[in-house]
């Protein structure tokens, strides 16, 4: 198995957004999910539209991580979509590396993450430090 890269707050150096934005995602949910992919892209239009930039991060950890699993995310093309859309405001899909291990320990192999998608240490641990330093945090 190809060793990950865990990522911490990667999106906090993103110096040239006015705007930040955590999204938290932790129910299997693909209403949820929607609503949540929504959220972001009304906020990157709003601000698009005001000449300014917003760095938004979907946060998923529990079982809001089979948002950004390549075998049961239900909103895959979504996420692919939203990635090109942002742009020049930037958008992260994270996934907690504690749930991710757990559902390996529990289904009895690997789970592979999108290739969209960044996995953080823990899910919850990352909405934290991001709203420490300074991130805005919605639950959809």
């Amino acid at each position: 198995m190809a060793s990950l890269t865990l990522v911490s707050v990667a999106l906090a150096a993103d110096t040239k957004a006015q705007h930040h934005l955590l999204i938290q995602v932790d129910q299997n949910d693909p209403a949820l999910m929607n609503l949540a992919l929504n959220n972001a892209t009304n906020v990157i239009e709003y601000y698009r539209s005001k000449g300014q930039e917003v760095a938004v991060d979907v946060v998923t950890y529990g079982p809001g991580l089979h948002m950004l699993r390549a075998d049961t995310s239900p909103v895959q093309d979504r996420i692919k979509q939203l990635k090109n859309f942002a742009f020049p405001s930037t958008i992260q899909f994270s996934a907690c590396n504690v749930t991710r291990e757990g559902m390996e320990k529990k289904e009895g192999h690997p789970i592979e993450i999108m290739s969209d998608a960044v996995i953080v240490p823990s899910g919850v641990i990352h909405l934290m430090e991001s709203q420490e330093n300074g991130w805005s945090y919605i639950r959809p």
